[in-house]
């Protein structure tokens, strides 16, 4: 194993990990969604595509250029990897990708709805989940969609009748904001069930995503 690969190694296992956790977890099913992490300026380490996750080793993790050019592993990138390098391109404070479809959220991504702070554990999103336009799967315009939903504000949005992407600073924060996404997706349905929701201000939704940044530190 190189220098490089070695170096790369403790990225790609945690790809590998966080795979089995979104079944687990119950965030996607058989070999839907996708994971990702920038490794450097011109990186990316990301699932590969079409491999159950139980089988997936740290070496069938591809890592590509930010142009898509594979440079490690034999296995072919998820076909979600244009969506991947639209966030990294368009954020450069984002370091962590996760798309899932999860089914509470995208429960909600089907019907075209945005997922409002019912529930104070969405202020790790921002002041909502919002909705991106659709477009086809594993198309460099769904990644524009995402991108454009996301802005600069959030880091979470639903893909129209598909699923889920989470964005942050590193993958271990994206996959935890993909599970406050579903935990929180289930709570609003739930409580839509029973009757109308109350929706927490912005104002407070910036207080605690602020607590929640010096939140163990």
């Amino acid at each position: 194993m190189s220098e490089t690969e070695l170096s790369h190694y403790d990225t790609r296992s945690a790809i590998c990990e966080y795979g089995r956790s979104l079944l687990d977890d119950d965030l996607t099913t058989g070999t839907g969604g996708n994971l990702s992490a920038r490794l450097d300026e011109e990186h990316v380490a990301i699932s590969p595509s079409g491999v159950p996750y139980e089988d997936i080793t740290p070496a069938d993790v591809p890592v590509v250029r930010t142009d898509g050019t594979v440079v490690e592993g034999d296995v072919e990138p998820s076909t979600e990897l244009p969506m991947h390098l639209a966030v990294y391109e368009n954020r450069p404070d984002v370091g962590g990708v996760v798309h899932t479809h999860s089914p509470y959220a995208t429960t909600f991504a089907s019907l075209g709805e945005a997922i409002p702070a019912s529930h104070y554990l969405l202020s790790f999103t921002g002041s909502e989940v919002p909705v991106a336009e659709y477009e086809t799967h594993a198309t460099q315009e769904l990644g524009e969609a995402a991108v454009d939903a996301l802005g600069g504000e959030y880091n979470a949005t639903l893909l129209r009748n598909h699923g889920v992407l989470t964005a942050d600073e590193d993958l271990d924060s994206a996959y935890t904001v993909a599970l406050m996404v579903e935990y929180c997706a289930r709570i609003h349905y739930q409580a839509r069930a029973i009757g109308e929701p109350e929706i927490l201000p912005d104002d407070e939704i910036d207080r605690l995503s602020e607590k929640l940044d010096s939140y163990g530190q």
